[in-house]
């Protein structure tokens, strides 16, 4: 993938843009635009959690869970309208003369891809591989077939035998698959995801899900009551990744990112751009050289 220039995600337009992740979009339940940072341009968000079920409760989470989220079943038919009508309107440009993206640059309008994301974890979804496959059949019907699907999840339930029917049923799309990993150690891990779900539960998951095909992993580092992630923990972070590639498991990409919306606790901030350069230098040394892994900064 090309991405855009960097600089062009500090324009104040365009920075305002990949900083208001709402999933609150005119009347929709399920279907939401934004402008993503890794994505390179417009990704259409799939919300599966709008009950705001999610086994983590991360300190730098930017949903509100003091707000009870809605606990209808999910409609297939509702979200099947939705994301009819929200392609269409990003295929056409129409999308890009609402005042909520209308300044956007040119170059971060491309239609990137379908993520199936949003307030909770997606794999939790009874639902997860019908809602795959009426997002394929729209890609299809819509001739897009450019744009990805890409599933954003915290790999802890990447094990159990629906969720995998449904990472096969993708396997035969054009899609991705991003995993969480925002730690080296235990200790760390459960500071940051505050989860009772063990870590090696994630490695495990994540390790199987990459000898099946190649994945992406996506890490935020943050300051925590303004102190950066201690070296040790970055060392132990790129040996946790280092193991998985040593096991045979493929790696696309890694995206080592910050916070850049409100988050759940006010004592989680960005770290500087310097710093996150300084993690993926770490974490490119810890790699071994072949194969080679994309380590990517979105600060």
């Amino acid at each position: 993938m090309t991405f855009p220039r960097p600089d062009l995600f500090h324009l104040p337009a365009n920075r305002a843009a990949f900083t208001s992740h709402s999933r609150n979009w005119a009347t929709n339940r399920y279907v939401y635009p934004v402008i993503s940072r890794r994505s390179g341009g417009l990704s259409i968000g799939i919300n599966l959690n709008p009950d705001k079920a999610c086994n983590f409760d991360c300190i730098y989470c930017s949903v509100n869970r003091k707000l009870p989220g809605d606990q209808s079943p999910i409609d297939l038919k509702c979200l099947t309208d939705e994301l009819s009508a929200m392609l269409r309107v990003a295929k056409s440009g129409e999308l890009f003369k609402h005042p909520s993206f209308a300044q956007v640059s040119p170059e971060l309008r491309r239609l990137n891809d379908i993520a199936f994301s949003g307030d909770g974890e997606p794999t939790s979804c009874t639902e997860l591989l019908a809602t795959f496959r009426l997002a394929k059949a729209e890609l299809d019907d819509q001739k897009l077939s450019g744009v990805k699907i890409i599933l954003i999840t915290n790999a802890t339930l990447l094990h159990r035998p629906p969720v995998q029917q449904a990472l096969n049923f993708l396997d035969a799309c054009h899609s991705e698959i991003w995993a969480k990993l925002d730690a080296g150690t235990d200790a760390y891990y459960k500071m940051v995801d505050r989860t009772s779900i063990p870590l090696n539960r994630v490695l495990s998951n994540i390790t199987q899900c990459a000898l099946q095909r190649p994945i992406v992993i996506q890490s935020l580092f943050m300051k925590v009551h303004n102190a950066s992630p201690p070296p040790k923990e970055i060392d132990a972070y790129g040996q946790r990744l280092a193991a998985i590639v040593s096991a045979g498991g493929k790696l696309k990409r890694v995206q080592i990112y910050t916070v850049a919306r409100e988050p759940a606790e006010a004592y989680a901030s960005p770290l500087r751009v310097e710093e996150l350069d300084e993690i993926a230098a770490k974490v490119r040394r810890c790699l071994p050289a072949t194969p080679t892994v994309q380590v990517e900064v979105f600060p």
